[in-house]
């Protein structure tokens, strides 16, 4: 047997979706997992518990497999660097993987290409950013460089006044300081790309935020005119060429009819994102089975979609803590809905699977919509629906 061996380091709900996708093509699959009750560990059953900020159990872990790739972006850069010089095959390497690590690197990357970029500065402390937002109109937006997620790391600031009492934030170091974009919705262009070069992308959706997490996805994004389209998805193509990016990485935007190229870019990941979950079931090929094909330089699938538009509703921790005890009742309110849960335990608020649900035509995302919520909203809330309702 010559199939490869995959190394995955973090166990969350990226590594578990990467498990179906491996088993079908014959790879083996290996997570670094942080504790025994993550994600992936029932999933994947070669799963090592470790932690992956210490460098020996990362060398350890890599030791045996062939290429190794990331649920997270959190390794340290350091450690990411050290492996690289031991000759380890690491998809993203460190030099592309930065700029999904670091906001500043980031940001930094986007202005040098020339590509749609928000006003933004590297504020040391309030004088910096008073400055900013007396230059470029209040209120701006506050964000931690590295270690943000979901909307963690992020402060609006409304004014001079606001800025002095974010005084503690600028205890870790350096900030990103942001002119506040005012924009009708927020878009994210999904692409992949090999080693050797080959690069595929994924129509633009409609991502939909709720308290910073992502809710819901619509693909394709809905009314999106085709020159911005485009130009969107030729922005992270460039993106993932010019950063030597391998494998998925996803390009979260703004859109901004009238101006410019009709979007601006905000923030990069590099690895399998919540805005490409829809894939699973909507697309020829899942951004799972692509993220794999990348690390590994092999040709990419088709990004075609199976239907005319998709819809990914999340589904969070409720007052049901014992989630199957809903699938029939879930089921049963659409056959064609498909619940994809991730094995966490129920906490509220916490992002603990979604569903998917394909249609004929862009024409039905309304409906899609009402659908998906309908099932996630059983499967979280555990209360039987109305027959009304169904």
């Amino acid at each position: 047997m010559t199939f490869p061996v995959i190394g995955v380091i973090g166990g969350g709900q990226l590594a578990r979706m990467m498990a179906p996708a491996a088993v079908a093509m014959g790879f083996q699959l290996r997570v670094l997992a942080e504790n025994e009750t993550v994600s992936a560990v029932s999933a994947v059953p070669q799963s090592a518990v470790g932690d992956y900020t210490d460098l020996e159990t990362l060398r350890e872990f890599a030791r045996d497999v062939d290429v190794l790739t990331f649920d997270h972006e959190h390794v340290p850069a350091a450690h990411l660097k050290a492996l690289q010089s031991d000759g380890v095959n690491l998809h993203p390497g460190p030099a592309a993987l930065v700029h999904a690590q670091d906001k500043l690197v980031m940001r930094a990357a986007v202005e040098r290409l020339g590509l749609p970029n928000p006003e933004w500065a590297r504020a040391a402390n309030v004088p910096d950013l008073i400055a900013f937002g007396d230059r470029t109109g209040w209120p701006v937006v506050l964000k931690t460089p590295r270690g943000g997620y979901d909307g963690k790391g992020v402060r609006i600031i409304a004014d001079a006044a606001a800025a002095e009492a974010a005084a503690d934030w600028f205890d870790g170091g350096e900030l990103l300081v942001e002119q506040k974009v005012p924009f009708s919705r927020e878009l994210a262009a999904l692409v992949a790309r090999t080693p050797g070069g080959e690069s595929r992308a994924w129509p633009v959706v409609h991502t939909i935020q709720v308290d910073g997490v992502c809710d819901e996805v619509l693909a394709p994004a809905r009314g999106l005119p085709d020159a911005v389209a485009a130009a969107a998805q030729n922005a992270a193509l460039r993106l993932a060429g010019e950063l030597d990016v391998t494998g998925v990485m996803a390009v979260e935007m703004f859109e901004t009819p009238g101006e410019g190229e009709g979007f601006l870019i905000n923030e990069l990941a590099m690895r399998p994102h919540n805005s490409g979950h829809w894939t699973i079931d909507g697309s020829v090929t899942s951004q799972f089975e692509q993220h794999l094909r990348a690390v590994l330089d092999l040709p990419l699938g088709s990004t075609d979609l199976l239907g005319g538009a998709v819809v990914m509703k999340n589904f969070f921790g409720g007052s049901n803590e014992d989630l199957y005890s809903a699938y029939p009742e879930a089921m049963a309110a659409d056959p064609g809905a498909k619940v994809h849960s991730y094995g966490k335990s129920v906490r509220p608020g916490r992002k603990i699977g979604h569903i998917n649900v394909v249609g004929r035509s862009i024409s039905e995302l309304d409906e899609l919509r009402k659908r998906a919520s309908k099932v996630a909203g059983i499967i979280s809330s555990g209360r039987k629906a109305t027959k009304e309702s169904l």
